[in-house]
């Protein structure tokens, strides 16, 4: 199963994602998080966020690119994998040191990054941004990364088999298959 966690910056989508986790059977949980460390803050943020999830079961794995690479680091049973996040991964894929790759070729790249994921796991839950609540024109190149972003976001809504959008830390269900397994089983 996939599910895709949506919401506004601080709307609590992580810490749903992480609960939902919790709710989803399996042992080997593994928290694959895109976050590229490039200064001091940045570490400390990830130092943050991993002491956060010390003891909620959880492998942590570091790939801010690539993310099909991460099942290189994981076990071969991979019964959940919660990845933390689309919008890091996007930049991370758009805005190399080397260069600024193209918007298609990004949206590509993910999104078949995130069905190597969804094969390889049996359960992928995937945290992503919405970023267009604020109705602002950016620069053509923010421009650029939020097309692609809504392009992923719908690309992935689209591959879910349920999609939470989690609005002040409440979670709306807005799609949800339950396939013929679960509900005849």
């Amino acid at each position: 199963m996939m599910v895709l966690v949506i919401g506004g910056s601080g709307s609590g989508k992580s810490a749903y994602a992480e609960k939902l986790s919790d709710e989803l059977m399996g042992v080997w949980k593994y928290y694959l998080a895109t976050m590229h460390i490039f200064d001091d803050e940045s570490r400390r943020k990830v130092e943050r966020h991993q002491s956060a999830r010390d003891g909620e079961g959880f492998f942590t794995v570091e790939q801010p690119t690539d993310i099909h690479r991460a099942l290189e680091k994981m076990g071969t049973r991979r019964d959940i994998i919660l990845l933390e996040c689309i919008s890091n991964l996007t930049a991370n894929e758009m805005f190399s040191e080397r260069e600024k790759k193209a918007e298609n070729k990004v949206v590509e790249t993910v999104v078949s990054g995130v069905e190597t994921l969804r094969e390889a796991a049996t359960n992928l839950i995937v945290v992503s941004n919405n970023l267009f609540e604020d109705g602002v024109v950016y620069d053509e190149t923010t421009m650029a990364y939020m097309r692609a972003m809504g392009r992923i976001n719908r690309r992935l809504a689209m591959l879910a088999d349920r999609v939470v959008e989690v609005v002040a830390g409440i979670p709306i269900d807005l799609k949800y298959i339950i396939s013929c397994e679960m509900q005849c089983g």
